[in-house]
């Protein structure tokens, strides 16, 4: 058993939620809270979402993450 780790990121906006949304309804769980960062070279706000999921496979480097 193995538990996986993804950090999801992307602007501050309602493809960032489904993306976060996705993966939950795929089985993975929120780790901690979100980041927000304000970036000022494109002037926009982009944010971050550790998640994980416990698997019951070995890990291995070559995992696709968002395919488990």
């Amino acid at each position: 058993m193995a538990t996986l780790y993804r950090l999801l990121t992307g602007e501050d906006d309602s493809a960032f939620c489904h993306k976060v949304s996705a993966a939950l309804a795929q089985g993975w769980i929120l780790h901690g809270a979100p980041t927000y960062a304000a970036d000022p070279t494109s002037g926009v706000m982009r944010c971050a979402q550790a998640v994980t999921k416990d698997i019951d496979a070995e890990y291995g480097p070559d995992m696709k993450l968002g395919q488990q």
